[in-house]
């Protein structure tokens, strides 16, 4: 595997400049515990942020791979925690998984520091990206009355919250603000878009030589992968408990 610049001091600042993943780099995407550095030999791991140590991260590092920190931005989780600090008035509707609630996102004054604290989390422990999750709430039913312009001042402040901290950041699906974003992020992180015949979307990221990686769960790869390989895209077929486990392209 080709090492990627990192060096014993891994830690992002903004006075460095940030990592920028390309399309086509290959990726491994491990959200169920911590991270295990022998599943796959790729130049990058997408690992859980609350899950995984600073330790674990300088291991990945040692390995020459660079390391984005999963976290959840558009769901309060009652497993994390800073649980507790998460008002009962930002909470909004059951999401579809298991201890989980939409935000009102309207909330930027309650959710910025919130989710500062989250990123600072990211930078200390010394990820080079952040991957926040459910980055699309106003297409979903949340039990707010969010619209498209919630959602873009929603997730363009996060932009900026990763890059005060030196780190990179992925847009998280939303497809259909993808053209009003591209600019704001650094890369893409996109679920299914193969399924749901979507993937030409994502050519904005690629044409602004920023990577989009991308999963699909249902699908074989011979269903996916030819197309996946024309548009540039960095694909692989995962389970959907997002374990070690994974079949790219």
């Amino acid at each position: 595997m080709l090492p990627v610049g990192c060096t014993s001091d891994h830690r992002p600042s903004p006075d460095r400049p940030r990592w920028q993943p390309r399309p086509g780099t290959p990726w491994q995407w491990q959200l169920n515990g911590r991270a295990d550095p022998a599943a796959a030999d790729v130049p990058v791991y997408d690992i859980d942020g609350f899950e995984n140590s600073a330790a674990d991260v300088a291991r990945l590092h040692r390995d020459g791979r660079k390391v984005i920190c999963y976290v959840n931005a558009g769901a309060w989780e009652d497993f994390r925690p800073d649980h507790a600090d998460f008002p009962a008035g930002v909470r909004g509707r059951p999401n579809g998984w298991d201890g989980e609630r939409w935000l009102d996102i309207r909330r930027l004054d309650v959710l910025r520091p919130l989710l500062e604290k989250r990123f600072d989390m990211c930078r200390d422990k010394g990820f080079d990206a952040v991957e926040p999750d459910l980055m699309d709430a106003y297409l979903n039913d949340t039990g707010f009355p969010l619209t498209a312009a919630h959602q873009l001042a929603y997730n363009r402040m996060i932009a900026r919250i990763a890059h005060d901290r030196g780190l990179a950041v992925g847009l998280k699906n939303d497809l259909p603000q993808i053209p009003q974003l591209v600019r704001d992020f650094d890369f893409a992180v996109n679920e299914e878009c193969a399924q749901y015949d979507e993937c030409a979307r994502l050519t904005p990221f690629i044409e602004a030589d920023k990577a989009v990686f991308h999963v699909e769960y249902a699908l074989s790869t011979p269903e996916f992968c030819d197309e996946a390989r024309r548009l540039g895209l960095s694909s692989m077929r995962k389970r959907l408990e997002l374990d070690r486990w994974r079949q790219p392209c």
